[in-house]
């Protein structure tokens, strides 16, 4: 292993914030090392409770994802979190950094806070999340918060990426339960009414129970989404949250579903890596005389394009 790569792991592992930075620059960046870290990586995974954080703008994903922060380090747990924000057109960098974020947390050794852009990807994560998650398991941290930028439905990605997914909504959003109907219902182990100090608040919990209960045909032992309803800003509910999120914690061990789901997870990790390492491949052949003279035939209809495809990924896979 390079010598740099086994020294950033083994500070990453001592709880050196700036070697845990060093390395997720390294998986935003596509690095060259990005191989040899998460070979050096993958033995020191599969600790982290992984809870994702979702729901549409104006919510308070932010503040409670602060509260989420201090409700665990009260149980001297270390903390991650992941801020995915939307991308500058221009840079390619977040509009909301992490410095902005959750201040309260700054000086605290055992809270870790990054934030990341989506970069255009679409679904509320970035793409380089999944990696970036593994690399705040291997550091040690109990829970890691990933928090995503508040697009409404497409922000459903979130599920494929968390142990545990949270919903948020709010009274008075006006379109926060369309946005749960749009499909951000069918996600969700756990439904948090934020702001439940606002009118309308005993209303929206009727209503998501209502939708919850609608076409439901759970078998003996399946898990019922519990709604809870807090003051995010002022802390109040924050505990309820926490024992209903190690209650589906509990939940997944005993069926065996927290393993499925990181299996799962793993298996879109691949995927998405091959697809990527295709892609270039492909690119790398624009301008290429076989695709040149591919296109030749699709475009003089000597051949289908369905055809001439199969016969570029052969050439790709080398089968």
């Amino acid at each position: 292993m390079n010598r740099d790569v086994a020294s950033l792991v083994e500070q990453a592992r001592a709880g050196r914030a700036r070697a845990v930075a060093r390395l997720i620059t390294l998986v935003e960046g596509a690095a060259p090392q990005l191989r040899e870290v998460m070979a050096a990586l993958a033995p020191l995974t599969g600790n982290a409770y992984v809870i994702g954080l979702t729901g549409a703008p104006g919510v308070g994903k932010s503040t409670t994802t602060s509260a989420l922060v201090t409700a665990y380090r009260r149980q001297g747990k270390r903390v991650a979190v992941l801020a995915v924000d939307p991308s500058s057109p221009f840079s390619g960098g977040a509009l909301l950094g992490d410095r902005v974020r959750m201040s309260d947390h700054a000086g605290d050794p055992g809270v870790y806070i990054r934030s990341m852009a989506t970069r255009g990807h679409l679904g509320g994560l970035a793409w380089a999340a999944p990696q970036a998650v593994r690399v705040l398991d291997a550091a040690g941290y109990d829970v890691v918060l990933v928090e995503t930028v508040g697009v409404g439905q497409s922000e459903v990605e979130v599920a494929a990426q968390a142990d545990t997914c949270a919903v948020l909504l709010a009274p008075g959003m006006g379109d926060g339960i369309q946005a749960a109907k749009a499909g951000i219902l069918e996600i969700g182990d756990l439904y948090v009414v934020n702001k439940a100090d606002r009118d309308g608040a005993d209303a929206a919990v009727r209503e998501l129970n209502h939708m919850l209960g609608l076409g439901e045909a759970r078998a003996p032992g399946d898990w019922r989404p519990p709604i809870v309803k807090t003051v995010a800003a002022r802390a109040e509910g924050i505990d309820e949250v926490v024992q209903a999120l190690e209650k589906h914690r509990a939940w997944m061990e005993e069926w065996g579903v927290l393993l499925h789901r990181r299996r799962v997870r793993a298996a879109r990790e691949v995927e998405t890596i091959a697809v990527t390492a295709l892609r270039e491949r492909l690119a790398d052949l624009h301008g290429d005389r076989r695709l040149r003279g591919l296109a030749e035939d699709v475009a003089a209809g000597r051949t289908d394009p369905y055809t001439a495809a199969d016969v570029l990924t052969r050439e790709l896979t080398g089968d």
